[in-house]
C-alpha cells in the first residue's frame, strides 16, 4: 500500500533562523562548490546572501505568508506564499535534501493548485533554468511564461 506524504504548516518563528539559513544553504550547495573559498568564506557568503533575500521578501511581498513545512513534528522545509487578487505567488519552497524525493514538495504543490482553482486564480513561480524542481513544476503542468537571465517565471492555471 502506497504512504501519502503528510505536512503541515505553521508561522516561522524567530527560532527557525538556523533552519532558515540551512535550508538556504542548501540550495546553493552546488553552486559554492565550484568556489575556491573555505569554509568560513562560504558560511559568511551564504549569512550575507540569505539576510538579503529575507529582505527582499519582506520589502517586496509584504503581505506573504512564511510558513515552516513540519513532517513528522519536525520542521523539514520553507514555503513562502504571496496571496494577490488574481494569483497565489509561491515564493519560496524548499526541503531538506534528505527530506526530499518523498511527495511532500507534490502534495504542497498539488494543495496549492486545489487553492488557486477555488479561489479562480493562477499558482505561479519564479524557478531558476538549472534548478532540478523545475521538472516537478513542468510535471504538474506549469509552463513557462517569461524568462529574464536564468530565471523563469512559471505559471500553473487549472486546465492547463
Amino acid at each position: 500500500m502506497e504512504q501519502t506524504a503528510t505536512y503541515t504548516l505553521r508561522r516561522v518563528q524567530e527560532a527557525d533562523e538556523a533552519l532558515l539559513l540551512e535550508l538556504y544553504s542548501s540550495t546553493r550547495a552546488d553552486e559554492l562548490a565550484l568556489v575556491p573559498w573555505d569554509a568560513v568564506q562560504k558560511q559568511a557568503f551564504l549569512q550575507m546572501q540569505f539576510s538579503a533575500q529575507q529582505r527582499h521578501y519582506r520589502a517586496y511581498f509584504p503581505h506573504a505568508r512564511h510558513e515552516m513545512i513540519e513532517a513528522e513534528g519536525q520542521p523539514v522545509g520553507r514555503l513562502y506564499v504571496d496571496r494577490r487578487e488574481t494569483e497565489i505567488r509561491i515564493l519560496d519552497v524548499t526541503l531538506l535534501p534528505e527530506t526530499r524525493r518523498r511527495g511532500i514538495g507534490t502534495i504542497i504543490l498539488q494543495n496549492l493548485m486545489k487553492e488557486a482553482v477555488q479561489a479562480n486564480k493562477s499558482l505561479s513561480i519564479s524557478v531558476e533554468s538549472f534548478n532540478r524542481s523545475l521538472r516537478l513544476f513542468q510535471r504538474l503542468g506549469f509552463v513557462k511564461m517569461e524568462e529574464s537571465g536564468a530565471s523563469w517565471l512559471m505559471e500553473w492555471r487549472a486546465g492547463s
